[in-house]
């Protein structure tokens, strides 16, 4: 693929501290609690433990609270 060819659809993204890595392209991802897209240049919050990617804040506080309180 070069840098003029744009893939649709969902990527898959191995998340790295500080940075990742999209092992097949595609132009977002899903947030692991809301289930909204998050465009890849848009992606901010991700958790390397889980492999999995947050579209805000608050998502990100969710999981944190939901792995926390397991009992939910």
């Amino acid at each position: 693929m070069n840098k003029f060819e744009r893939s649709t659809g969902e990527a898959v993204v191995q998340y790295l501290d500080a940075d990742l890595r999209v092992l097949k392209p595609g132009t977002f991802v899903l947030c692991a609690v809301t289930g909204k897209p998050i465009p890849l240049d848009e992606l901010k919050y991700w958790s390397v433990e889980r492999q999995e990617a947050y579209s805000s804040p608050e998502a990100v506080l969710a999981r944190v609270m939901e792995k926390s309180n397991p009992s939910r």
